[in-house]
């Protein structure tokens, strides 16, 4: 296929039955005029893809990290839009469909589009749904503008968007290897609008296996790595930028990492205390931060 409508690109390493899958979701859009490039992070195992002709395969030489596979997609891409799907995850059968209806409709340049996000089981069951706000207006700084209530900004895996675009802010930061959704949005809504929809488009696997996101010191290492390149944005943010620490602070604390978690709710304190002290009085989590050790009670 020579110019297809939408380059679906799964960056993968060593997941062979997983990326399958997503394969599969991706080959069962309800619409045909797409491509499916899966970019080899160095396998150990090469994946056996299903043969299609819309489907190809670049393979890595040496494992590089999902941001440089996801440019290594984004330059191979022949159409006009692209979106990524994570080889642990699937597409639901009308994402590309409503994606690019939605952005057919917008008439201004540039645009992007995210959508509603499932996060399920092993075994498919969905145990909560994330809904994106409507809009941030080009020029916004995505996740650091307050949240309206009901709302997510965690659906960024469902971005759909024009490739010239990623190509002209720069691609995905390929020095990140945890937090690469966050950085990119960063740089990409300054760019560009992006549109939220209201509608299920992807499914997000809560699995046991590896996930970058679990990855405890990788995580703290690309939260302080993240804040540190765009620095000036999250001053000018502080409530959000409050949040944001103080969510790495759960996050710590959950993995058991107490030491990180009093440090960053003591910073979210710093940034914004009237914020953090609200939200440490909400009872969910009070009992979250109660259970530190002794030689960490606040």
């Amino acid at each position: 296929m020579t110019n297809p409508l939408l380059s679906i690109i799964i960056p993968t390493h060593n997941r062979p039955q997983l990326v399958i899958r997503a394969v599969k979701s991706a080959l069962e859009q309800t619409m045909e005029d797409l491509e499916v490039i899966v970019v080899d992070d160095a396998s150990q195992v090469t994946p056996e893809l299903p043969q299609d002709s819309r489907v190809r395969m670049i393979r890595l030489p040496q494992p590089s990290g999902g941001a440089a596979a996801r440019n290594v997609g984004t330059k191979a891409a022949c159409s006009r839009w692209i979106t990524y799907l994570d080889d642990d995850d699937r597409l639901l059968p009308h994402m590309a469909k409503v994606s690019l209806k939605a952005l057919s409709e917008k008439t201004k340049s540039p645009v992007a589009v995210i959508s509603g996000l499932e996060v399920v089981d092993a075994q498919g069951k969905i145990s909560h749904k994330r809904i994106p706000p409507k809009l941030r207006k080009q020029g916004n700084h995505f996740f650091l503008e307050e949240l309206e209530p009901g709302y997510s900004y965690n659906t960024k895996q469902t971005l759909v968007v024009e490739r010239k675009v990623i190509e002209q802010i720069g691609g995905w930061d390929e020095t990140f290897r945890s937090r690469v959704h966050s950085e990119l949005f960063l740089r990409l809504n300054p760019a560009c609008s992006i549109i939220g929809l209201p509608v299920m488009t992807y499914q997000l696997t809560a699995h046991e296996g590896a996930r970058v996101s679990r990855d405890v010191q990788l995580r703290q290492e690309s939260f302080q790595r993240l804040i540190g390149k765009h620095k000036s944005l999250f001053k000018a943010h502080s409530q959000m930028f409050a949040h944001f620490v103080y969510d790495q602070a759960i996050m710590s604390q959950k993995l058991n990492q107490h030491s990180a978690a009093i440090s960053n709710l003591l910073w979210a304190m710093q940034i914004n205390p009237v914020y953090t002290c609200k939200r440490l009085a909400r009872p969910t989590y009070y009992r979250i931060f109660k259970r530190f050790p002794v030689e960490y009670t606040l």
